[in-house]
C-alpha cells in the first residue's frame, strides 16, 4: 500500500511549478491543490482575465494520468455538452445512455466557467456528480474518477435555488487583478511564462487514496478546538450561517493540511484557510481573515497610541522649558530672541559662539528638584513602556519559527504576519528612543542650586 503524501519538499516543488508565472496567486494555488488532495471542490470568484482557467489547467497536471475537462456554461448549455451525447445504439435497445468518453464523467480535474449560469437539468446532475462522485447513465449509476472540480464565477449567486449547488464548493476563493505593486511585473512577464508547467513527479491515484485514508488519524488538540469555537462565535456575530457538514469538511481540510506537512496534529495556525471555507460571500473573507490575524496569530499591528501621546507631551514640555527666558519678563525675553537671531545669522564663526553663550546665559534655570522630578516621571514611563519589549521580541522569534517551512500558508500571508509583528516592535523601539532623547534633554536643562526646591506638577499624559 502506498504511503500518504508527507514529503514537503516534493509538494513544495510542485506548488512552485503550479505558481510559476502567476502573480499574486499564492493563496489560490495552495487552496486549489490542498482542496484536491482533500477530495473537495474549489470556486474561484472574480472577473475574467484573472488566470482562473489557467490555474485549473495546471492543477490537472499535478496528478498522474489525470484527464481534464473544461466548459464555459451558459443558460443555453445542454447536458450533452457536459455529459456526452446520447448513444444511438443504446436507444435502439430502448436504453437512455450517454457516450461519456471524453466528457465530464471521465475527467479527474474539471473546470466549469460561469458555473452558475447552467440550467436546472445540468445543475441537478452536477450535484450528484460533485457530492457522490457518481453519474446516472441510463439505468446504471457509475462511479467517476473525479478528484476535484474548479468552478469559476464573476459573482456569487443570489437565487435560493442555486444555494445547494454553491454549497458543494467547500473552498471559495476571491481572485482579483494584480495590485499596483505587481503591475510592472505583469507587463514584463514573458508570454511563455506558463508554457512549461509540467510536474516532475505528479501525485498518483494510490498516493491520493492513502492520503485521504491517513488524515483521519491526525489529532485535533484542545487549542485547535478552542480556536474553532471562537471562530464559530465570530462567524455568528457576522450573521454567517455555517452548516454542521461544512464545519466537518473544514476539519477534514485542516487534517489534510497537517498530514501533508508531516504533522500528527492540526495547529491553530492552520486556520488561515478557514475564511475561504466559512465565508459565504467574498466580502466576508476580509473580516474573517482579520480575526485569524488578531485572535490566532496574535499579529495585528499596534501603534501604541497611549505611548505616542505621552512621548509628545514630554517633547512639548521639554521645548517649553528649553525656550523659557530667565526671570526678568519682557526684557529677558527680548534679549533671548536677539541672541537667537544672531545665532541664526549667516556670518557664523565668533558671532555664532557669542550668540550661543548669550542665549545660554539668558535661559531660565531650574531647581535640581524640578529636573529630578521630570526625570523620575520619564523613567517611570520608560519602564512601563519597555516592559513588553522582551515579550514582543520573543513572540516575533516564535512566530518566525512557527512559520518556517510551512507548506500551505501563503508566503504573502506569512510576510504580512511577520511584518505586523515587526511593525509593532519598531514602533515601540522608536518611541522608547524618543523618550530617551527627551530624558537627555531634561537632564541637560540649566540648573540653579539656589532656586526654591519645589517639585513641579507631573506632566499630564492623557488617557
Amino acid at each position: 500500500m502506498n504511503a500518504p503524501l508527507t514529503d514537503r519538499s516534493r509538494l513544495s516543488a510542485l506548488l512552485a511549478r503550479l505558481e510559476a508565472g502567476l502573480l499574486e496567486r499564492d493563496t489560490a494555488v495552495r487552496l486549489a491543490l490542498l482542496a484536491a488532495l482533500a477530495g473537495e471542490h474549489v470556486l474561484l470568484i472574480g472577473p475574467p482575465g484573472t488566470a482562473k482557467s489557467e490555474l485549473a489547467r495546471r492543477l490537472h497536471r499535478a496528478f498522474a494520468g489525470a484527464r481534464y475537462f473544461e466548459r464555459l456554461l451558459t443558460r443555453f448549455s445542454t447536458p450533452e455538452e457536459l455529459f456526452g451525447p446520447l448513444s444511438l445504439k443504446a436507444l435502439e435497445h430502448d436504453r437512455y445512455e450517454r457516450l461519456v468518453e471524453g466528457y465530464l464523467p471521465t475527467a479527474s480535474i474539471a473546470f466549469l466557467d460561469e458555473v452558475f449560469k447552467a440550467n436546472s437539468a445540468i445543475l441537478n446532475a452536477l450535484l450528484t456528480l460533485l457530492n457522490e462522485r457518481e453519474f446516472d447513465n441510463g439505468s446504471a449509476r457509475a462511479r467517476v474518477p473525479l478528484i476535484s472540480v474548479v468552478g469559476a464565477t464573476n459573482e456569487v449567486p443570489a437565487e435560493e435555488a442555486l444555494m445547494a449547488f454553491h454549497d458543494r464548493f467547500l473552498v471559495r476563493v476571491p481572485v482579483a487583478g494584480v495590485s499596483d505593486a505587481a503591475f510592472a511585473a505583469l507587463l514584463v512577464l514573458p508570454a511563455e511564462a506558463s508554457a512549461d508547467t509540467g510536474v516532475a513527479e505528479p501525485i498518483t491515484a494510490e498516493e491520493l487514496r492513502a492520503t485521504l485514508a491517513a488524515r483521519e488519524r491526525v489529532a485535533l488538540p484542545p487549542a485547535l478546538l478552542a480556536a474553532l469555537a471562537g471562530l464559530r462565535a465570530f462567524a455568528q456575530s457576522l450573521s454567517i450561517t455555517v452548516s454542521d457538514r461544512r464545519w466537518r469538511q473544514l476539519v477534514g481540510l485542516l487534517r489534510s493540511a497537517a498530514l501533508t506537512e508531516g504533522r500528527a496534529s492540526v495547529e491553530p495556525l492552520d486556520l488561515w484557510l478557514a475564511p475561504y471555507v466559512i465565508a459565504a460571500q467574498p466580502a466576508q473573507v476580509a473580516p474573517l481573515a482579520e480575526w485569524f490575524v488578531r485572535e490566532v496569530a496574535r499579529a495585528a499591528p499596534e501603534d501604541a497610541p497611549w505611548l505616542t501621546r505621552a512621548v509628545e507631551a514630554f517633547e512639548k514640555q521639554l521645548e517649553i522649558e528649553r525656550s523659557m527666558p530667565a526671570e526678568g519678563g519682557e526684557e529677558a525675553a527680548g534679549k533671548l530672541a536677539l541672541a537667537r537671531a544672531i545665532g541664526g545669522a549667516e556670518e557664523g564663526g565668533m558671532l555664532r559662539i557669542v550668540s550661543t553663550a548669550l542665549e545660554d546665559a539668558l535661559r531660565r534655570r531650574w531647581s535640581p528638584v524640578h529636573v529630578a522630578a521630570r526625570l523620575a516621571q520619564l523613567d517611570e514611563l520608560a519602564a512601563r513602556a519597555s516592559a513588553p519589549l522582551a515579550d514582543l521580541r520573543e513572540a516575533l522569534a516564535a512566530l518566525e519559527a512557527a512559520l518556517a517551512g510551512r507548506l500551505w500558508l501563503p508566503p504573502s500571508l506569512a510576510a504580512e504576519l511577520l511584518g505586523n509583528r515587526r511593525h509593532t516592535l519598531a514602533v515601540l523601539e522608536a518611541l522608547l528612543a524618543r523618550l530617551a532623547a527627551a530624558r537627555a534633554g531634561f537632564a541637560a536643562l540649566p540648573v540653579d542650586e539656589a532656586l526654591p526646591q519645589a517639585e513641579p506638577e507631573p506632566i499630564a499624559l492623557g488617557a
